[in-house]
């Protein structure tokens, strides 16, 4: 493989990538006011707020949570500690509208939280009042019991780096682990913490499946009802620009925080801060503060669904489910297989290549992952459907034949819209393997005669087949949880687990639900195992004897502290 040739394979995947979200950008643009007027006069400001709403929710929530959490599992000790630093990843593998499937059949008015509230209390059904499940609260919290993971893993990695010296002069100042743990240990960890955050809110802004059971109207499902419901491409095109733009200027703030956390981290010894003994109350409260998002995020929805799945009587090994099984297994394989080849190709041309241009193709191929599913999915219907109309036109007028829909509805368009959404995660795992090995590989492999692709071959992709794995798992679980791209772009007659968990729901069987829902959280475990194990194995470093003041967390320094330190 010539570096020419590698070079035109990597142009024509970052073309690729970057073809739905142009196609919005036109299609939008493109339209015509009377469209954005209407839309400025029903719905927009609808949308808009809702989504606001949640934003501000959502990432509130995560952060405080995902941020004590860390600092937590990070520098104090209570019991348990170990398990939960593993045990707090877990809600990842829920995809949030499974979550809002759980709880609605736990909490709505026919669930068993109010129907046993009202058999102990004799309670008619307008004698009491209960939180409303289906709401713009009640999508926040869901999101929020299965984002907070990324804020946790972020700002956990940030503490684990964070050199204790500046903490200890705070504490040595006066300053009570809390204060400390405020001004100075927060400020310091802050990129990694708002990285964290946006990610959460790239997700939030993207979500779908929640949303839409809730009955909570936001950009994801006016696009949706925009273009099946109304039949109204134009505004559709118009809800999904809009959409973009904010996700892009969410990618934006998290470049910068990326950057402000290279140059925060820059020439700092990496060592670990003294757990803290927590004792009395303080241990409980940790404890219980690290107890409840795994309780609520994983162990009490994966009882629901259980409870679901065997209530409703479905036989998940049927051949219904066997073909719904089969679907997804099949378009998420093809998908990670071609998405980590596309990853292979652009990220082996900047390891042979490193500069603007193929940094540029880099930063291109990788834009889809902070575009939601449903905008991508209008991004690939608009040229795909052109072609299509275009080739029927031609031959019609040519040979007198219809060809009809050759591209659109096909799984190959499924395929590639995921490969779209997907990629930054391949190119990721790409360079985490990549990154492990050193230059001077390339120079020995060239002077033995190894040509570019028999040292991708014979030398790279064996040393780096462990990242591979973990990105092709990780595209492998987000293809199989992925719901609104699916739901526009599916073949006929061709229908996933997630697919039919959100059908099921939408017509209130939710106990038949719990069947593919389950079966989505057990392949969702997966990437997860991957990180907990990680975690496992991630230790701090040992450090020097620390002051005895500073052991305990609640005690005042005293001089001789100060001057030991």
């Amino acid at each position: 493989m010539s570096h020419r040739l590698l070079l035109s394979a990597a142009w024509v995947v970052a073309a690729l990538c970057i073809l739905p979200i142009a196609a919005v950008a036109v299609s939008a643009l493109g339209g015509s006011l009377e469209t954005w007027a209407r839309l400025a006069e029903t719905v927009l400001w609808r949308y808009t707020w809702t989504t606001v709403q949640l934003v501000v929710m959502v990432g509130a929530g995560t952060a405080f949570i995902g941020t004590g959490a860390a600092w937590l599992v990070t520098v104090c000790q209570f019991p348990g500690r170990r398990l939960f630093e593993v045990l707090l990843a877990l809600p990842l593998a829920f995809p949030a509208y499974v979550l809002a499937y759980a709880y609605t059949d736990l909490l709505d008015h026919p669930g068993a939280v109010q129907t046993t509230l009202r058999a102990v209390m004799g309670w008619g059904p307008r004698d009491y009042w209960f939180p409303e499940i289906r709401s713009v609260g009640g999508a926040a919290i869901m999101l929020i019991c299965v984002l907070y993971p990324y804020v946790y893993l972020l700002a956990r990695a940030a503490f684990l780096r964070q050199s204790p010296t500046a903490y200890f002069a705070a504490r040595t100042l006066g300053h009570s682990p809390w204060s400390a743990f405020l001004r100075v240990s927060i400020p310091m960890a802050r990129p990694a913490i708002a990285g964290g955050v946006v990610l959460a809110l790239m997700e939030t802004i993207a979500d779908f499946g929640t949303v839409s059971h809730f009955g909570v109207h936001t950009f994801a499902t006016g696009i949706y009802q925009a273009w099946f419901a109304m039949g109204d491409r134009a505004a559709a095109a118009q809800l999904a620009f809009c959409l973009m733009i904010v996700a892009l200027f969410l990618v934006f703030i998290e470049r910068i925080e990326r950057g402000a956390r290279r140059h925060h981290e820059a020439g700092r010894r990496i060592e670990a801060i003294a757990p803290h003994a927590l004792k009395g109350w303080r241990a409980a409260g940790a404890v219980a503060f690290c107890s409840l998002p795994v309780l609520v995020g994983f162990a009490v929805p994966v009882a629901v669904l259980f409870e679901m799945a065997v209530s409703s009587e479905q036989n998940p090994f049927s051949a219904r489910y066997v073909g719904f099984i089969t679907n997804s297994l099949t378009v998420s394989f093809v998908a990670a297989l071609v998405t980590m080849g596309g990853a292979v190709i652009i990220g082996y041309l900047v390891r042979l290549k490193p500069g603007r241009g193929p940094s540029f193709i880099k930063t291109v191929a990788g834009m889809g992952y902070a575009i939601p599913g449903g905008v991508i999915a209008v991004g690939v219907l608009v040229p795909m459907a052109g072609f299509d109309n275009a080739l029927d036109a031609f031959m019609e007028a040519r040979f007198g034949i219809s060809t009809g829909l050759l591209v659109t509805g096909s799984m190959a368009v499924l395929v590639f819209a995921y490969m779209v959404r997907f990629m930054a995660v391949a190119l990721s795992s790409f360079d985490t393997g990549m990154s492990q090995i050193k230059p001077n590989m390339d120079a020995v492999s060239r002077t033995l005669g190894a040509s570019t692709g028999r040292m991708l071959g014979r030398v790279h992709l064996p040393l780096m087949k462990a990242s591979l794995l973990t990105g092709f798992l990780i595209v492998f679980v987000d293809v199989m949880k992925e719901l609104p791209a699916t739901m526009i772009l599916r073949p006929f007659n061709f229908d996933t687990l997630a697919v039919q968990a959100y059908r099921l729901a939408s017509d209130e069987r939710l106990d038949q639900a719990g069947v593919p829902s389950l079966i989505i959280v057990a392949f969702g475990l997966l990437p997860v195992i991957i990180m907990m194990r990680a975690i496992a194995r991630e230790r701090p470093r040992h450090h020097s004897e620390v002051p005895a003041a500073l052991a305990d967390p609640y005690a005042a320094p005293e001089p001789e502290a100060q001057r030991a330190v």
